[in-house]
């Protein structure tokens, strides 16, 4: 599913078409599987109170005018020729956009930052024209701290507004599809089949879900296909069955006498038009997963065009048959001779549109919480080959239970399409505001042409999500209730995290009491390795120096470890890890940086640990060639000194190139300042770790070479001492690991305001409690762990 489009063209052209018609083909069960059953449910759901069906076909001519240039201008020209260019080394999504604009200025609210991030291959800049208003636009951003929050609060909004949606999808697109029974039941009958039906179908999606889509996603694109060709059909028979010159209701006129004769309730019935365009966001939050061509083709010579035909067909025979004011549907358009087949296809058709929308609610929920913005979820992943298929039990079960919840309380298709489209509109409008600062930031284009941009998308769906919000007693609430408090838990969860860093760096300890440690003060060196779990690039942790003062003895060999998130999608294998010394090398100690991007998968412990070794070993005999080879690894001129102790040298991007011990070998690529760790002189705030000037990258070649006749005693003394220090590497972790984790409590300051002890002391250790901890995170197992309490006064 998941083929490499960047290779595809530098093959013939012939083969790069078929591999993009291919994953074309193949993005119609993932991604148009929410869009294209919306026929089911646009016209019940607009026809359903505010307007009527009348003699003149003036509301249904409207109507379908509203339909046609709503798709037409939000999918086809807002997405497919605009947001989908915006994507973030292929991928895309809410996150993807906030990580563009993160990486071309300083408004990232991350901690532990470092300058070195910026020379992974996948942190993509460009070079800006200096231009006045560009650099005024990204200076009014930076300068102002209370900007950066509210960019912040604006992604979460935007996915606690997709999670939302990936709760109502389900329950209103499996309801409408099984709603087809009521014109073969009585009534009696039919209103109580329909619901138990429903959650039937619910249950058993949801509880499929820990397959992972990969088993049952091959026929994902055929029941999309079939579909789209049983509503394209109808749709063609339906016009010219019934009113052959219904294409003339595409004109804007119709519009605008829709609005003259209907007024206000003309206006409050877009709140179910724009039900037409949802799942369009999907074309950009699944861009990762296939092409912009291959998104690009499908929706225009496909979906597009099948949808349309099929909004027509329902407006043509609605055009000739006024009687069925109270039944307006799909189903009514249907020939009853082939209504059954339709209505089973529509049923499949809607389980694949809900798996879609389901997934990617795990997929972002597992995003929030790299970036530290969601509490801490079991993520398993169900497949070794397809990159990203995950699955979150406690999501997954929470989902069905307010799906269920839904679909029980609300039992019509009307309160669900308010409270559906009101959180599709509010995601839409959060990708048009981000998009505008990615047209200035990223794509250097003046800021006249992101304000046209914003003021014309932004327009109409302001007026479409105005047409929801008035809805907002007759189911419009769910979604706004909903994410008010996730935002609340999110915002709670970073800002908890944001201040426990704060504290670590206030508290860390200087690497001379590291290495002040020792027999001396009754300090005891034991076998085996110590994986200390830090969040901090530099220094020593304060909960490492608690262990110490409580059990006077740490391991023979001490690793720091510290893993954290960047704002790229993915890190390159070769480049996720960051080795230094800590201390000389006698004192065997090291640390480690782990770098993952927000789509990134994290490995398990035991493949973790082992690579965790090789690259350790492979940093060892880098380290002593290197400063013995040219000069002492901490010399000045590696711009690597950490400021007040010369006693942490820099860190190196270890891959997976193993060094032979040759007695002179090449290293080419980017040696230079930019893959240093930068220590931070003053610890009087963040602002030190998050906020960094970029520095120049220059590639360069370096030789590092050892003269056999003059240095051999040297050269033997060198390989003596490494391979020393890579057998006692060994040796410790044949004794066993130990994996040193902080387990912590947080405690707002006595004089903190009433909010500020709300949020700490009640609302985010009441999540730290219920909520994963980073054991079980790390998947460590309970005989090697270590946890160290510490109480965080913030």
């Amino acid at each position: 599913m998941y083929l490499d489009y960047g290779k595809c063209w530098g093959a013939s052209t012939k083969d790069s078409w078929k591999s993009t018609l291919l994953l074309a083909y193949q993005s119609l069960g993932v991604v148009y599987g929410d869009l294209s059953i919306s026929p089911l449910y646009v016209y019940k759901s607009t026809f359903a109170e505010d307007i009527h069906h009348s003699e003149t076909n003036e509301e249904i001519f409207g109507v379908l005018s509203f339909v046609f240039w709503t798709l037409t201008l939000v999918p086809l020209f807002k997405y497919v020729f605009v947001v989908l260019r915006a994507d973030d080394n292929g991928e895309g999504g809410t996150f993807a956009l906030y990580s563009l604009i993160c990486r071309h200025a300083k408004v990232s609210l991350l901690p532990n930052g470092q300058v070195a991030d910026a020379a992974l291959s996948t942190y993509i800049l460009e070079q800006p024209p200096e231009t006045k208003n560009y650099s005024r636009v990204k200076l009014v951003l930076e300068k102002y701290k209370s900007l950066h929050t509210a960019l912040l609060i604006l992604v979460l909004l935007g996915t606690c507004m997709v999670i939302g949606d990936g709760l109502l999808t389900p329950a209103i697109s499996v309801f409408s599809a099984v709603s087809g029974l009521e014109l073969s039941m009585s009534k009696d009958h039919h209103q109580y089949a329909v619901i138990p039906i429903t959650c039937f179908i619910l249950v058993c999606l949801f509880a499929l879900q820990h397959y992972g889509t990969h088993r049952i996603g091959s026929c994902f694109a055929p029941v999309v296909l079939i579909w789209l060709l049983c509503i394209s059909t109808l749709g063609l028979y339906n016009i010219f069955h019934w009113n052959p010159h219904v294409y003339q209701a595409l004109s804007p006129y119709y519009m605008f006498k829709f609005l003259k004769k209907t007024r206000k309730g003309g206006w409050m019935s877009l709140g179910g038009i724009l039900l037409c365009i949802t799942g369009s966001e999907a074309m950009f939050a699944d861009l990762g997963h296939f092409s912009y061509a291959a998104i690009q083709i499908a929706f225009t010579f496909l979906v597009y065009p099948a949808l349309i035909l099929a909004y027509m067909g329902q407006a043509a025979y609605l055009s000739r048959h006024h009687h069925t004011i109270h039944k307006i549907g799909f189903y009514v358009s249907v020939p009853e001779s082939v209504r059954w087949p339709v209505l089973v296809v529509a049923i499949l058709a809607s389980v694949v549109g809900s798996q879609a929308i389901i997934s990617g609610t795990f997929s972002i929920i597992n995003q929030s919480q790299s970036l530290g913005c969601f509490p801490r979820v079991k993520v398993v992943h169900t497949s070794d080959k397809i990159h990203g298929q995950i699955y979150i039990p406690e999501i997954n079960w929470t989902l069905m239970i307010l799906c269920i919840a839904v679909t029980i309380g609300f039992r019509d298709t009307k309160h669900m399409g308010n409270a559906s489209g009101l959180a599709v509109m509010a995601v839409m409008l959060v990708t048009t505001c981000l998009t505008s600062l990615v047209i200035i930031l990223c794509w250097h284009k003046p800021p006249i042409v992101a304000l046209c941009f914003l003021l014309f998308f932004g327009s109409i769906e302001l007026l479409y999500f105005s047409a929801s919000l008035i809805k907002f007693l007759e189911g419009a609430w769910l979604p706004i209730l909903l994410a008010l408090f996730l935002v609340t838990v999110m915002f709670v969860w970073h800002y908890a995290t944001i201040k426990k860093y704060e504290y670590d760096l206030h508290n860390k300890v200087s690497l001379e009491w590291l290495l002040a440690l020792g027999p001396s003060l009754g300090i005891a060196r034991v076998p085996g390795i110590g994986l200390v779990f830090t969040d901090l690039t530099s220094g020593i942790p304060a909960n490492f120096s608690r262990f110490v003062t409580n059990l006077p003895a740490f391991h023979r060999v001490l690793v720091f470890v510290c893993i954290k998130s960047v704002p790229v999608p993915f890190v390159p294998p070769d480049e996720r890890y960051l080795v230094g010394r800590v201390g000389p090398p006698a004192h065997r100690s090291y640390r480690c940086i782990v770098r993952y991007g927000y789509r990134d998968v994290h490995q398990d412990v035991d493949s973790f640990e082992s690579e965790l070794i090789n690259r350790l070993a492979n940093f060892i005999r880098y380290d002593w060639y290197k400063s013995h080879g040219i000069a002492d690894v901490c010399n000045e001129d590696d711009g690597s000194r950490s400021g007040s102790s010369s006693s942490e040298c820099r860190l190196a991007v270890i891959g997976t190139v193993t060094f032979s011990g040759l007695p002179a070998f090449d290293i080419e690529g980017s040696i230079q300042p930019a893959s240093v760790s930068i220590r931070f002189p003053t610890t009087d705030s963040t602002s030190d770790a998050i906020e960094m000037e970029p520095v120049s990258v220059a590639e360069r070649r370096v030789r590092f070479a050892i003269d056999n006749e003059l240095e051999t005693d040297t050269q033997s003394e060198t390989d003596v001492r490494l391979q020393e220090e890579v057998q006692d590497l060994y040796a410790a972790q044949q004794a066993g690991t130990a994996f040193i984790l902080g387990h912590s409590h947080v405690r707002a300051k006595q004089r903190s305001s009433l909010l500020k002890r709300l949020a700490i002391n009640f609302a985010y250790n009441f999540l730290r409690r219920n909520c994963r901890g980073p054991d079980v995170a790390l998947k460590v197992p309970p005989a090697s762990l270590l946890e160290v309490g510490m109480v965080y006064v913030v």
